[in-house]
C-alpha cells in the first residue's frame, strides 16, 4: 500500500512538472521567436519555407532601429509618461486608499463599486471626452497630458488593490501611534505604508506595465513624434507595401527589456505584496 502511495505520488509530481514546464515554454515561446527573428537577415525572415534558426547572425535590426529611426525618443517618451503615471498614482492614490480603508463616511461603499463599474466599460469610451477636455486646456500632444490621461483610467485600479493591502495592516499598531500624539498622516507614513509596502510596491508594478504597454489613448491623444510613445511608433512602421519584420522584432525586444529590469529589481517585494492576501493568519 505504501509502495503504491509513493509511486501515486511520484507520477502526480511528474505530471505536475511536465504541464509546468510546457506552461513555460507556451509563455517564453514568443520571446525567443521574437528574438530570433531580430538576429535574422531579412532572407531568412522573408522566406518561402520557413527557417526556425538564423543562418547568419546579425545586429543590424537594432543598428538602424537605433540610428535610422525616431525609436530612442519614442522609448523615452514612453519611460517619461509611465513614470508621471505611477507618481501621480502614488501620490493621490495612497492617500485615497488610505481613506477608503480607515474612514467610514457615506458613500463610501458607492464609490468603491464605482471604481469597479469604471473599470467594466472599455477604456475607448473615454476617448473622446479626454479628447476634447485635453484640447480645451491645452494639454494635448503632450507627454503630461497623457499621463494625465492614463491616471484616469489606472487610478481606480490602483485605489482598488492598495486599499485590500491597507485593510490587512493591523489597527493596533497605528492606534498605538496616535496614542503617542502622531497624527493621522503621521501613523500612515510611519505605520502602515511600511507594513504595506510590498503591495505598494506590486501595486505600483501593475500600473506601471500597463501604462508602458498602452496604445489606445496613446495614438489618439498624440500626433508628433515628440510625445509618442513606443507602441505607436512601431505600429507606425509598418506601410502599405512594407513590413519590416526585423525592425520591428528589434524594438519588441528592446522595449521589453525595463519591464524584465524592472521585475528583477523588485521580483522578491513584489511576490511578497501578491501573496500578501492570500493566507490570513
Amino acid at each position: 500500500m505504501a509502495q503504491t502511495r509513493s509511486g501515486s505520488k511520484l507520477l502526480w509530481d511528474v505530471i505536475s512538472y511536465a504541464v509546468l514546464v510546457l506552461l513555460a515554454l507556451v509563455c517564453v515561446f514568443p520571446i525567443i521567436w521574437t528574438f530570433l527573428t531580430s538576429i535574422k537577415v531579412e532572407e531568412d525572415i522573408v522566406t518561402r519555407e520557413m527557417v526556425y534558426f538564423p543562418t547568419r547572425f546579425t545586429f543590424d535590426w537594432y543598428v538602424r532601429l537605433w540610428s535610422q529611426s525616431g525609436y530612442p525618443v519614442l522609448v523615452m517618451n514612453s519611460l517619461m509618461v509611465t513614470s508621471l503615471t505611477v507618481l501621480i498614482c502614488l501620490l493621490t492614490g495612497t492617500i485615497a486608499s488610505y481613506a477608503f480603508s480607515r474612514f467610514h463616511f457615506p458613500g463610501r461603499t458607492q464609490l468603491m463599486l464605482g471604481y469597479l463599474v469604471v473599470r467594466m466599460f472599455p477604456a475607448v469610451l473615454m476617448i473622446i471626452p479626454l479628447f476634447i477636455v485635453m484640447r480645451q486646456v491645452g494639454l494635448l500632444d503632450s507627454t503630461h497630458g497623457l499621463a494625465i490621461a492614463y491616471t484616469s483610467f489606472l487610478l481606480p485600479l490602483f485605489v482598488w488593490m492598495l486599499k485590500g493591502f491597507f485593510d490587512a495592516a493591523p489597527k493596533e499598531l497605528e492606534s498605538a501611534a496616535r496614542i503617542d500624539g502622531s497624527t493621522r498622516l503621521g501613523a500612515m507614513f510611519r505605520i502602515v505604508i511600511p507594513i504595506a509596502r510590498n503591495g505598494l510596491v506590486a501595486t505600483c508594478v501593475f500600473v506601471a506595465i500597463a501604462a508602458w504597454n498602452e496604445y489606445l489613448f496613446a495614438l489618439m491623444l498624440t500626433t508628433s513624434q515628440g510625445s509618442r510613445t513606443w507602441p505607436v511608433g512601431l505600429q507606425l512602421m509598418v506601410g502599405e507595401f512594407q513590413l519590416p519584420w526585423g525592425m520591428l522584432a528589434a524594438g519588441g525586444m528592446i522595449s521589453i527589456l525595463p519591464v524584465i529590469v524592472l521585475f528583477a529589481i523588485v521580483q522578491r517585494v513584489m511576490v511578497a505584496g501578491i501573496t500578501a492576501g492570500a493566507v490570513k493568519g
